[in-house]
Order: structure tokens, then sequence, then C-alpha cells
């Protein structure tokens, strides 16, 4: 009988760019655009900067440092820009979502892909083969494993970013079935990441997909070279799904072009702030505009989500706010932001500079809804509730989140490529993109973000 592992990795294998539905292909290109979007805005924030120094000192003197740290001047060891990258890719909280997983897939699937991609020459078509694959393990997995009580404690990321990254990695490199499994194995025991920085504030949440890009990058390198791995890492007695108490295999695709892949079920977030904060944030926002509601008028704010969103860790805060990340977190403070300002703006996540903001977080109570909870996670809805002085009552429900749409994807692309590479290198980027399937050397598309292109 053949292992979990190497039924995955023939599956995986079996992707291919131009079998891929049209539907398929075109949200690759987006998910590469909206990483892209997320990695250029967030160079100058601490926690990106932090990773770019370590980067850099990590590659120091390195013979082939040759891979691109988007957004900046710098190349280093493939490993060390994946690590940069992925970080810089999540420093916004913004990037790319999947519900099913509970996962940001893209903030690590890429920065493996693009170091890859600089060292061996591929085309585009199988880089954005590989993102599918990457997308496709990292969901299905999260699928398997995750739920409301294990995402208490342990970073869906961290469990399935590592896996995504090496099915991603694999598949660039046409690792045949075996070493493809391989990779697989070894990345099973790379799960790592732990929620209490969601108390706290800790900015090891921004780390968790820089470790996870590193690290799947090494296990694919590993297996390349013949490293030997637990054909059972994943379903044996002491594997990857019995760490966390489950048995469910991996099912295969139906046949046909409507194979419902697991990057179809990504989302871009409308909101820069946590997944369960969104649908909450948008129905407040809706609320405040079609109330033209006066904020000072508030006394009393009711937010019902599902069992899942009131109890991720950092979700069901009202205060304090020590930390930006805190903020991001907390539906509490996301639903008064909307309500105050009617936007979601980046400068709203600064506690110390909005008191408006501080005082509505506090007047406002998080419940679980039942119904909610039902649809949840195939659908992803919230409703607020305020009541004004004088009495007043309104109310506004909204039944799934709202992702941000290509439009919103493609100007935050060229705002951000714009501001860090200039209009000339932003548009060369983008157009680079648009026809990534027929590019010769996918590699270009790290090196056209360098803060100096190199072609």
């Amino acid at each position: 009988m053949t292992t979990l592992a190497e039924r995955m990795a023939a599956e995986l294998r079996a992707l291919d760019a131009e079998r891929l539905p049209a539907a398929a292909l075109a949200k690759a290109k987006l998910c590469v655009l909206d990483f892209l979007a997320c990695a250029l805005a967030s160079r100058e924030l601490p926690w990106s900067r932090q990773a770019v120094a370590a980067a850099c000192a990590s590659s120091a003197g390195a013979a082939q440092a040759a891979a691109t740290i988007v957004g900046t001047e710098h190349a280093v060891a493939a490993s060390d820009a994946a690590f940069a990258n992925a970080v810089l890719a999540h420093a916004l909280v913004r990037d790319d979502m999947h519900l099913g997983s509970v996962s940001h897939l893209g903030c690590v699937v890429l920065p493996v892909l693009l170091a890859a991609a600089e060292r061996e020459r591929v085309t585009g078509a199988r880089l954005l083969a590989a993102l599918v694959a990457g997308y496709e393990a990292g969901g299905r997995l999260g699928r398997m494993i995750l739920d409301v009580e294990i995402a208490r404690i342990f970073r869906p990321t961290g469990i399935t970013g590592p896996f995504a990254g090496a099915a991603a990695g694999a598949k660039l490199l046409g690792l045949d079935t075996a070493p493809f499994a391989v990779a697989l194995e070894l990345a099973a025991n790379m799960a790592a990441g732990y929620n209490e920085w969601a108390a706290t504030g800790g900015s090891e949440m921004f780390f968790h997909p820089g470790l996870a890009a590193r690290n799947a990058l090494t296990a694919v390198e590993l297996a390349a070279r013949g490293a030997y791995a637990s054909p059972t890492a994943l379903e044996g007695d002491a594997g990857l799904l019995a760490a966390f108490g489950k048995s469910r295999g991996w099912e295969p695709l139906p046949q046909g072009p409507q194979n419902q892949l697991e990057i179809l079920s990504v989302f871009f977030k409308e909101v820069p702030a946590c997944n369960f904060a969104q649908t909450a944030a948008q129905a407040a926002r809706a609320l405040a505009v079609r109330e033209k509601l006066d904020s000072g008028a508030l006394e009393r704010v009711i937010v019902r989500v599902p069992y899942a969103a009131a109890n991720y860790p950092g979700c069901d805060c009202a205060g304090p706010f020590a930390h930006v990340l805190q903020a991001k977190m907390s539906i509490q403070y996301n639903v008064a932001a909307a309500l105050c300002t009617r936007t979601f703006e980046e400068r709203n996540y600064e506690p110390a500079r909005n008191a408006e903001i501080l005082r509505v977080t506090r007047l406002a109570a998080v419940a679980v809804d039942e119904a909610l909870t039902r649809a949840f996670p195939a659908r992803q809805g919230a409703e607020v509730a305020v009541e004004l002085r004088g009495g007043a009552r309104l109310a506004l429900r909204l039944e799934d989140v709202q992702p941000a749409s290509e439009d919103v994807v493609r100007a935050r692309f060229a705002d951000a490529a714009q501001a860090a590479l200039g209009e000339e290198q932003a548009a060369a980027l983008g157009a680079f993109v648009a026809a990534l399937e027929d590019e010769p050397d996918a590699g270009r598309l790290a090196r056209l973000t360098r803060a100096r292109a190199v072609s």
C-alpha cells in the first residue's frame, strides 16, 4: 500500500499548468500580486526590518547569495530570502486567507518559489503550477487537522505552511514521486508555532511564516539530495495526524476541469487585520455608512460572530492594547475603528493615537451566534448591533465575509510597487505577472522586485 505522503506527491505532481482551469490560473496570478503588494508595502515595519537584517547577517559572505529580498537591493542565500520575504508578506496581517485551513498560505508558498526560481531556471507556467500545488497541499492538510480547539494553541500557518511550501518547492523542481514524498514527510516534522502572541501582541506571529518558508525549502533540498524520512510521518501512530488527534486521509480530487482546487477557496482581505475580525468590521462600516452614525452617540455595541471567531486567541479582547498586533486581532477594536472612521485604513491600528476608537472598543462585547456557527466555515458571517443615546437600536448582519475585489488587489499592488520601485519598474513587474504563464524564466519575477532591478 502506498503511504499518505506518496499519494499526495503523486497527485500534486500530476497538476499541470496547461490542464488547470482558467479560474485557477487567474487566481494564482492574483495571489502573486497580493503577495507582492503586501511585501512591498511593509518594508519599513519593525518586524520586516528585523527579518531583512537577520537574513542579510546570516548570508554575509555567502558564496551563493543570489536570491532577492523583495523591494530591497539585497541578494542573500535562498533560505534567508525565503525567510525574509515570508515575514514581509505577513507583516501587514493583510495577506491572503484560506478559510478551510484557517491559514495564510501565499506568504509561505511564494517565498519558497521565488528563492528556488532564482537558483534553478524554470518557466512561469511551471511556477504557477507549483503555486497551485502548494495551496492544494496546505489547504487540504489544514482541513484534515485544524479545528477551533487546536487553533486555540497551535498557529495554523505554522502547521500548514511548511507542508504547503515543501509541496510547492518539490513541484517546482520536478522531483520524482519518492523524493517529493520525502519532502512532505520532512515538512510534517517542521510544524511549529503557538498562539500565545495573540494575548501579548508578541511579534513571533510575524516570524512564523518566515520559519515555515525556510524549513520548507530545507525539506525540499534534503529530499532532492537523497534524504530518507519516515514514510508514515503523516498517518503513523506517532505521526503528524496522530499528534493532533486526527485520522482523516487525503481524498483524491474529482476528475475533470471543474476540480475544486483549494486556491479557488482563498480570499483577499479587505481589512488589514485578523481573519476573524473581517466580517464584523465590514458589517460595522456598512452600518455606520447606512445610518450616518456619530460615534459619540454610541452607548453599547454587540458583535455576534461564529464560535470559531469568538474563541480564536486575541479576538475577543476589549483591551488594553499595548501593541499594534493586539488591535489588529481584536474583534471589538476592529468594529470600533470601522464605526468611528468608516474606513479600514492602516492608521486606525495605532491605539495610542485613537482615543475615540478605544472608547468605543470598551463599549463593545462579543457574543456567539448559533446560526453563524452552523454556517462556518463554509460561510463566515457576523452581525453588529448598536444602542444609541435616546434608546435607538440599529443592526446590520452579513452572512459571509466580503473579499477584497480583484480591482482592489491590483490597486494595492500598483500603489505599493510604484512607491517602492518607481513607476517604470512597477509597470514592468505588473506586466511580467500578467503574462507569467508565457515567461521562459520565472526567476525574473524576484529580480524585478529589487530596488535596483536586474533583468
